[in-house]
């Protein structure tokens, strides 16, 4: 193979600083668990007490793995071997789209095909680096929990099975850049692979059976049609079942073989989805920067507002999941009654979801005003400058479409959870009310994250991307599983998503909702004054 060696070295030192970052997250978020549990769950009746909420509570369920005991390192994989995998998945897409669909858009790629090397020595260099980057992840999760003293069997099961959820959909991302004719299309249906797939397993798990005690849960046949649900359903530390993980030869083949198969049936720069050709005559709608940046961000936007709906419907059709288990389960029911003495059931549903609705609106936000830096880089943003458009009018546009978008997403899950709760019980209306209060809350966490971004964009452009998705991975990660991380709560709600406003009871909690208004009117204040000064920065 041609130049095989130094293509697969010039991919590992162009990722270098991405698959660290991504690999020490893994590993970090792996490490934190098992703090978490020794510091919050030391007992085995903690961690029994915990199982018997998980599994009477079919929402929580859809946010962590499959209860399999209350043995410590079973305990630990219930918690977080779902999110470890999530992170291989969603590290493997992007790279499969970078380094095919992304070279082909930046023109690498037709340089590359033009000497010895060919198409096809290139893509065989990409699955090579995937390969090895989740190899390198599994390894490395296996060594941290071995070193951590849990026992060998289950700590290689841990590594096994997230270093192959990464690889099924490093091939999932390949035959996406081959499908789609861009890059942003080819990551936007990696993505959506990744969250259905991960919301397959989280509603498989949801919907299982549990057994009489309590402790563990048997998944029902909707989370065998996800890789999450093939990686949860080995019971590392328990049970061991390897077994399970038999589907990801037969995926892993086909996908790869796919991707081979298409790459070389069009030609470069081609796709199967190509773009839709424009009008011969543009609307008046685009005339201004505004109507450009909608133009460019409406078909991703439409995906996450579809995401906010669902994720709304499911917040109040969940509830009467939750009653009917209780029904037809006397020791879930009691358990129930207990836990409504100490609040309403249905109120966390709404809150765990909505803050979910929130995560989903973050990014909503996030992709639309980094696009901002995509377009600069592509040198797109000249034209746009060149005929009187300001550079604050100009991030203006990016900022009110990123606005736009997080709004959309929090009215479509509020309409969503309206809908749900008609077609379950139209007399109760005291939930609708909880997820609009939600909604608005999280409205606030993400436009703050979304106008931090937008700062970042202005001041270290090329660094924006990154920053970016950042700030969203740390505050889903610090808002949601801080406490299982064993952080303090003044940390907790330092994530704007912990902090947002909600409905305690038949109160308002109001919480940080203060401090993350005044952010965002500080945040748009300062971006003002700096987008005045700001200067074009086109990769060159």
């Amino acid at each position: 193979m041609t130049g095989f060696p130094l293509l697969l070295r010039a991919r590992w030192r162009r990722d270098a600083v991405q698959l660290t970052i991504w690999i020490a997250g893994a590993l970090l978020l792996a490490a934190s668990a098992v703090v978490g549990v020794r510091g919050t769950f030391p007992d085995e009746s903690d961690r029994a007490t915990l199982l018997a909420t998980a599994v009477a509570n079919p929402v929580v369920l859809l946010f962590r793995g499959l209860p399999s005991g209350t043995d410590e390192g079973a305990f630990t994989a219930f918690l977080i071997l779902p999110f470890v995998a999530l992170l291989a998945a969603l590290m493997s897409t992007f790279l499969a789209v970078r380094h095919t669909r992304g070279d082909e858009d930046a023109g690498r790629a037709e340089l590359i095909a033009v000497t010895p090397a060919g198409r096809g020595v290139p893509l065989v260099a990409t699955v090579v680096h995937g390969i090895l980057a989740n190899v390198v992840l599994g390894v490395l999760v296996t060594l941290a929990y071995l070193a951590i003293g849990f026992a060998a069997a289950g700590s290689v099961l841990m590594g096994l099975a997230s270093a192959l959820t990464g690889i099924a959909f490093f091939g999932v991302g390949l035959v996406a850049a081959q499908v789609a004719a861009s890059a942003r299309t080819a990551n936007t249906i990696g993505v959506w692979a990744v969250l259905l797939s991960y919301l397959a397993c989280g509603l498989g798990n949801a919907l299982g059976t549990p057994s009489d005690d309590l402790q563990r849960m048997t998944s029902a046949p909707l989370a065998w049609a996800s890789p999450f649900g093939w990686a949860e359903n080995t019971r590392p530390y328990d049970s061991n079942a390897a077994g399970t993980l038999a589907p990801f030869a037969g995926v892993i083949v086909v996908a790869l073989v796919l991707a081979f198969v298409l790459s070389r049936a069009r030609d470069l720069g081609d796709a199967f989805l190509p773009a839709r050709g424009g009008r011969a005559t543009a609307s008046a709608a685009l005339s201004g920067p505004i109507g450009l940046v909608w133009r460019e961000a409406r078909g991703s936007l439409l995906g996450w507002t579809v995401g906010g709906a669902i994720v709304g419907v499911m917040s109040t059709r969940l509830a009467a999941a939750i009653s009917d288990i209780g029904d037809s389960i006397p020791s879930v029911q009691a358990l129930l009654q207990s836990l409504a003495s100490q609040g309403s059931l249905a109120q966390g549903a709404i809150e765990v979801f909505f803050t979910l609705a929130g995560v989903l609106a973050a990014c909503a936000g996030i992709q639309t005003i980094t696009r901002a830096r995509q377009d600069e880089a592509a040198g797109l943003a000249e034209p746009v400058r060149a005929a009187g458009v300001g550079p604050v009018r100009w991030v203006a546009a990016y900022l009110v479409v990123a606005v736009a978008a997080v709004l959309a997403c929090l009215a479509a899950a509020t309409a969503g959870a309206t809908l749900g709760q008609l077609a379950t019980d139209a007399s109760q209306t005291d939930l609708i009310r909880d997820a609009a209060v939600a909604a608005a809350g999280q409205a606030v966490a993400a436009l703050t994250l979304v106008v931090v971004a937008a700062l970042v964009v202005v001041i270290a452009p090329r660094l924006s991307l990154p920053v970016g998705w950042a700030l969203v991975g740390v505050a889903t990660v610090v808002g949601l599983f801080g406490p299982l991380l064993g952080l303090s709560d003044a940390a907790v709600d330092a994530s704007p998503f912990a902090a947002a406003p909600r409905i305690d009871g038949d109160a308002l909690d109001l919480r940080g909702g203060a401090w993350l208004a005044v952010a965002v009117v500080a945040g748009a204040t300062l971006l003002a004054g700096a987008a005045r000064r700001r200067e074009l920065a086109p990769e060159r």
